[in-house]
């Protein structure tokens, strides 16, 4: 019996090595019908379109019906629909690979060639090898290209289309090795033998993020065109077709800065710790580091983007309110800009509002963005007047002396893209906001928790009280709240103990609010959570839809939001009352495994595009949650390394996009992060989640833990540890609800009812203030205003 206690342990070792951080989440299959969203599927394929990049065009493209194509690369069938991990595992119905897209196109192709790769893919050798989690592939190996083969395809066909796919994921970061973030030796002999067979080559990218792309430069005027289709869902083949052959004008822009080495990355000497990474870039991430400092170093900056046809901006005014008429955020700057279409061909054209603001006693970047707009498609010579928006806090710096966000005297000059658009004077500093030191250790984090802990509801036992009551407004939230047991209270701070909790559809990522029979007795209905950021990843066939960064290059917030309010009709139809997203973490380093799911290096358009993602599910009556609460910027050892960076940098680049989405969206719930913020785990850190999210941001809605959390005890309060320390922090809910990554049921530490009662305990309003955010979330989306359950 000992020795098999030993050889359990060791295997678990084992798996735990194997896991890498020790997270790894089961895999399911899809069974029943293939239901799919009506109108989803053109959405996915029209996102999957705007948002592919053409980085350079000699006019080979759009491709002419009629023509023969030479496709080259075995991501042609092989094709990479989306990353891996908890953002990219969903059952599809179907996927579109690149060659069905075209054959659906009506494409003429070369059919020997594209036989070979059928032939050796399918192949019992060389079949795609999908692996497991945290050991997915990067790429699927070439095919070796002899010469004389893409010498033949040139005989008959007109032009050559080669296809480099790459893929990372949750626990899978991108390597700086061939065939990660570089080209390997087979994918160079490949170019190599298309583009001296070939007068016409145009390369297509199917990638989730950003890879090395010098090789674009190298072979120069031997590449006629440059696209990046990245992974645009289940429709990704029929989207990108449409872009080759003119269907859409390629009306995306990038969402990051390619810059010509890795090494050219701020953040490149300080990412991938295993127990810390210092941000020592601070604010300067992405285009803020370029545009500022290195010109010189990026090959396709941020924004960029060609198109079949051009247009012509005219800024036609510039106009500023009173400081103040914007609300907390200050003054509102107004551009109005004229956008024509010059060109031959209908398209669309994406607007970028950029500030360059004045030097100051504040370290400032060259310029940033402000706000941005996208035309409707335009015909040739016809025009459209667009109106853009940004308040004060967009062009603001955060002063960590003064904890405030001011505008320093000088001149603001302001530009449509590359076109100058106006100024404005101010005269002297201007406060934007006034804030609270936060993260940081010159804050008395004990005696700001005890100034601001919630009192306690009088107990009222007089008849049971039911939770449509208080939806209803017969009875109040306080005196519900009032009456619940202690292992009532208890119980909502955490999730029924399991992912594909039997209380909620196959294959759910866990429960949480009814999760035992007395809360279902009072009304509280479970709510049920499912991942994720691109289609629901349940044992149910989901529409998969484009990846975090390929929507983001839209540039298309209604778009996304349309496409997010269908995927919202889905999550009805199978059961799911929270979607796991959106991913929304910053791609500071373009290493970072999960950078597919999350948006852009900049925090605006990052904000943006997750509060049009939320809005399209919440308008379904479901609940989006945001992830993850703050500083989760790469997948090693993602739950234990310390993410310590400034509180300007904390502030303008790592909150700023999430408390864009907060404003403008009101998502339901939020999930924080694994990893520490200068030294705190983010389930136990009150200022992120209390003295900013709340307080400062007027938050209102329930926040969750992401799967499991680190066992710890508070600083401040020794006798609170793991669930009392992070109750006390006001995250509410602990998901899937055990301490345990393997739990098949529910086992309680013991440590949140503990010290209930006793002198710096915790206490019993805490209990309840975490009850309250719960109970609303309930409210919100199981009950009506009559307290009908929905």
């Amino acid at each position: 019996m000992k020795l098999k206690k030993k050889i359990g342990k060791f295997m678990q070792r084992v798996v735990d090595h194997a896991m890498g951080n020790g997270l790894m989440q089961e895999e399911t299959a899809a069974s029943g019908e293939k239901y799919i969203t009506p109108g989803i599927s053109a959405l996915i394929r029209r996102s999957g379109a705007e948002g592919c990049v053409l980085l350079k065009n000699d006019g080979v493209l759009p491709l002419k019906e009629g023509e023969e194509i030479a496709v080259f690369g075995r991501c042609q069938l092989d094709w990479f629909c989306v990353g891996y991990g908890s953002g990219g595992d969903v059952h599809a119905p179907y996927r579109v690979n690149l060659m069905e897209g075209l054959r659906n196109m009506g494409a003429k192709y070369n059919r020997p060639l594209a036989q070979a790769y059928r032939a050796w893919c399918g192949s019992e050798e060389h079949r795609a090898d999908e692996g497991w989690w945290g050991h997915w592939p990067m790429n699927h190996p070439e095919m070796p290209l002899a010469a004389h083969m893409a010498e033949s395809a040139a005989k008959t066909s007109d032009a050559a289309l080669v296809v480099i796919g790459r893929a990372a994921g949750e626990d899978r970061e991108n390597t700086l090795e061939k065939g990660s973030y570089y080209l390997t030796e087979e994918e160079l002999a490949m170019l190599d033998a298309v583009t001296a067979a070939f007068r016409r080559t145009a390369v297509v990218l199917n990638i989730g993020s950003i890879m090395d792309m010098e090789w674009t430069e190298r072979y120069g005027e031997r590449l006629s065109a440059v696209l990046i289709a990245w992974q645009g869902g289940m429709e990704s083949g029929n989207a990108l077709a449409d872009v080759l052959y003119g269907k859409v004008n390629p009306c995306g822009r990038l969402a990051d800065t390619i810059a010509r080495r890795y090494e050219d990355y701020p953040s490149s000497g300080h990412f991938g710790g295993r127990e810390y990474n210092e941000y020592a870039e601070g604010i300067f991430v992405g285009y803020r580091h370029f545009d500022t400092c290195a010109k010189e170093a990026v090959l396709y900056p941020f924004g960029y983007g060609l198109s079949y046809t051009e247009f012509r901006l005219m800024p036609k005014s510039l106009k500023r309110s009173a400081h103040g008429a914007g609300g907390p955020e200050g003054a509102v700057t107004e551009m109005a800009v004229e956008v024509k279409n010059i060109g031959g061909c209908s398209g669309r054209e994406v607007v970028m509002l950029w500030c360059r603001p004045p030097k100051g006693c504040i370290e400032k970047p060259a310029h940033v963005l402000t706000a941005f707009a996208k035309t409707r498609e335009l015909a040739p010579g016809e025009s459209q007047e667009l109106i853009l928006k940004c308040d004060d806090k967009a062009i603001s710096s955060y002063d960590e002396r003064r904890h405030a966000f001011l505008l320093e005297p000088g001149e603001y000059r302001f530009a449509a893209n590359d076109v100058e658009a106006g100024s404005f004077l101010l005269q002297e500093t201007a406060v934007v906001e006034k804030c609270e030191a936060v993260c940081s250790p010159e804050v008395n984090l004990r005696q700001r928790i005890l100034d601001n802990l919630p009192g306690e509801a009088a107990v009222k036992r007089d008849k049971a009280l039911i939770l449509g009551d208080v939806a209803s407004g017969k009875d109040t939230m306080d005196d519900f709240v009032a009456g619940l047991s202690d292992d009532e209270l208890e119980a909502l701070t955490r999730g029924h103990g399991m992912m594909n909790s039997p209380l909620g559809a196959p294959g759910n990522a866990g429960v949480l609010g009814g999760v035992i029979p007395g809360l279902r007795e009072k009304g509280v209905l479970p709510v049920v959570c499912a991942d994720g950021p691109a289609g629901l990843r349940l044992q149910k066939y989901c529409a998969l839809v484009p990846c975090g960064t390929a929507l983001a290059c839209t540039w298309n917030c209604e778009l996304v939001e349309e496409l997010y309010r269908l995927v919202g009709a889905e999550m009805k139809h199978y059961g799911v009352d929270v979607l796991l997203a959106p991913g929304m973490n910053i791609h500071r380093n373009p290493l970072c495994g999960r950078n597919f799911e999350y948006f852009s290096e900049d925090p605006l358009l990052s904000g943006k595009m997750a509060a049009a993602v939320v809005r399209g599910v919440q308008s379904m009556g479901g609940a989006c949650c945001p992830k993850h609460f703050a500083c989760n910027n790469q997948e090693t050892k993602r739950n234990i390394c310390d993410s310590r960076l400034s509180e300007r940098a904390l502030r303008e680049i790592y909150l700023r996009n999430f408390e864009i989405c907060i404003r403008e969206s009101s998502p339901h719930t939020v999930m924080t992060s694994y990893n520490k913020v200068n030294g705190v785990w983010s389930h136990y850190n009150y200022d992120l989640v209390t003295t900013v999210l709340r307080r400062e941001w007027g938050y209102e809605g329930m926040v969750m833990t992401d799967w499991w959390m680190q066992k710890s005890g508070s600083p401040e309060f020794p006798k609170l540890k793991n669930n009392a320390y992070r109750v006390r922090a006001q995250v509410d809910v602990l998901m899937p609800g055990d301490m345990g990554h393997v739990a098949k049921k529910y086992k309680s530490d013991g440590s949140l009812l503990k010290t209930l009662g006793q002198p710096e305990g915790i206490t019993r309003g805490e209990l309840q203030r975490t009850a309250r955010n719960v109970l609303e979330l309930v409210l919100k989306i199981k009950y009506g205003e009559k307290g009908e359950k929905r």
